[in-house]
């Protein structure tokens, strides 16, 4: 392959993913999707709005230090504030980009930034100038592109290139346009913009209409060479393109899309876990590529087909994408190295002492269930790494339930280190429950979500919980997820993660009071191409 055909990924998980409301992660939970990232060969991470937040600065900052080869973009809106401070986040990468937007669709320069179009065009010119004064590699995003008169976007774009950017991102902000329209789009800036061949152009496509892929894949093939994504495709309202679908779509049908990228396809599952496991949210079952059900066959046809020749009925193979086959060889006499060897196979790794821990988990549940399958050890591990530094925790929970209320929860929690026990009852045991743990951390958050799945098959499988919190006084939501044998239980863990992950997002949006006097709005955090 030559270089003209190689598709660099760039991945906006830790910025544009975790804006999905509830998707929240911490410090520790964004350096380990980082880490994995930039492990897995992707070309560009964008760790974040640096600007937004203290803790969105320090998550920029702290990535930028750590990754190995992967580039670390840091966004800005088109103010000398904003460029200022992603340059002070990414310097320390080897490769730091600022990654700089603006509106320049209509209905944005008239509503959202009250900005005539020469205003828009200076605006450019100044901040793609200022980047390339800080970092050498600046990415310049025209948001809402797709309904941008062409023209004018001509302009913008010629003026960016002029200004120094060295990538030009198209992105289709709304996720409004088709396949079709969208290659037009590319096609016609890199034919009818002096300077083109000099920049690399990008897709960064939502999914409003199910066509980000599609939109993305087509974007490649009018000549873009950037494909900005996120694992399992996370992101505002209905998300982004999905990372894994990209790079195996042009692995798969390599004849269709000759290109090629770096990504080590066989850790997509893993980043696939790694991501639902941090944000609490679930991978749906049927969803491609990494879903639970993407190489699983039901229908005896299928099967049939199957057992003759794999190829009858996969595209793939499951090994490709790091997907192993469901085993029961693990139980109650499984010992440490075992287990250790296990979380290899499914692409976990742990510190010595979360290792402990959830080996320790792992033996309880063993003991509670006649088969332990690869699936609970993905939700014991998974629920490990999510509240591996909550400051709260259940520690035990009875429950006095049945036809005779009111229902009554007795519930037991640790508060750093601390442990406290609290009494509710409540209109059935969840209700009492989820009571208990209001009496023991008083808070006025609604319960937007409450869903419960079983992880096996089985009356002894492990029930596993999403609870979803929303805070209608700061205008923000955080998600907590939970597996245990025992629902009740499952259900105060997840609540109670969710509880945790909303404080601590309450604290994390607080403004930087070292980089400007002014606050920066939650609309205005959530901005983005």
């Amino acid at each position: 392959m030559s270089e003209q055909e190689r598709v660099y990924i760039f991945d906006t998980t830790l910025r544009d993913g975790e804006q999905s409301p509830g998707a929240t992660m911490t410090l520790e939970e964004k350096l380990q999707v980082a880490d994995l990232l930039d492990e897995m060969g992707v070309d560009v991470i964008e760790a974040g709005f640096p600007v937004a937040s203290p803790g969105d600065f320090e998550a920029v900052s702290e990535v930028a230090k750590r990754v190995k080869r992967a580039s670390v973009a840091g966004l800005s809106r088109a103010n000398k504030r904003d460029i200022e401070v992603a340059a002070e986040a990414v310097r320390f990468c080897e490769r730091p980009r600022i990654h700089t937007f603006i509106s320049t669709s209509p209905v944005h320069m008239k509503y959202k930034l009250q900005k005539s179009p020469e205003e828009v065009l200076e605006l450019i010119q100044m901040s793609v100038s200022l980047a390339r004064n800080l970092v050498d590699d600046v990415e310049w995003s025209a948001e809402d592109a797709t309904r941008t008169e062409r023209d004018f976007l001509c302009r913008c774009v010629e003026t960016a290139i002029k200004a120094g950017a060295t990538v030009i991102n198209v992105p289709d902000t709304v996720g409004y346009a088709t396949p079709e329209e969208f290659a037009d789009l590319i096609r016609m800036l890199i034919e009818r913009v002096p300077g083109a061949e000099k920049v690399i152009f990008s897709t960064h496509c939502h999914n409003d209409l199910g066509l980000a892929v599609a939109n993305s894949l087509a974007g490649v093939k009018a000549g873009a060479r950037q494909v900005e994504c996120t694992i399992n495709g996370i992101g505002e309202r209905a998300g982004n393109a999905a990372l894994e679908e990209v790079v195996m779509a042009m692995r798969v049908r390599n004849d269709v899309y000759p290109f090629t990228t770096g990504i080590d396809t066989r850790m997509l599952t893993r980043a696939s876990k790694l991501v639902s496991a941090v944000t609490s949210f679930p991978v749906q079952y049927n969803k491609a590529i990494v879903g639970r059900n993407a190489f699983a066959h039901e229908s005896g046809i299928h099967q049939d087909g199957m057992l003759k020749h794999t190829q009858t009925y996969e595209i793939m193979r499951p090994e490709d994408v790091g997907a192993g086959k469901t085993s029961l060889v693990m139980g109650k006499h499984s010992g440490r190295h075992a287990f250790r060897t296990k979380l290899k196979e499914l692409g976990y790794e742990l510190s010595d002492n979360a290792f402990e821990d959830a080996f320790r988990r792992f033996k309880e549940l063993a003991d509670r269930k006649k088969h332990v399958y690869d699936e609970d050890i993905e939700a014991l591990v998974d629920e490990e790494i999510a509240t591996a530094t909550d400051r709260r925790k259940v520690v035990a929970l009875t429950v006095i339930a049945g036809t005779m209320g009111p229902q009554t929860a007795t519930l037991t929690v640790d508060e750093d280190g601390t442990h406290r026990t609290v009494q509710a009852t409540g209109n059935g045991p969840v209700d009492a429950t989820f009571n208990a743990i209001k009496q023991a951390f008083p808070h006025g958050a609604r319960l937007a979500l409450y869903q419960v799945h079983a992880v096996t098959e089985g009356t002894d499988a492990q029930a596993e919980v999403t609870v979803q919190l929303r805070d209608e006084e700061a205008g923000i939501s955080a998600v907590g997820r939970a597996a245990d044998p025992d629902t009740l239980v499952a259900s105060a863990k997840a609540y109670l993660s969710a509880l945790n992950r909303l404080e601590a997002r309450k604290a994390r949006v607080r403004p930087m009071s070292t980089v400007g006097d002014e606050p920066l709005p939650e609309a205005e955090r959530r901005a983005g191409p």
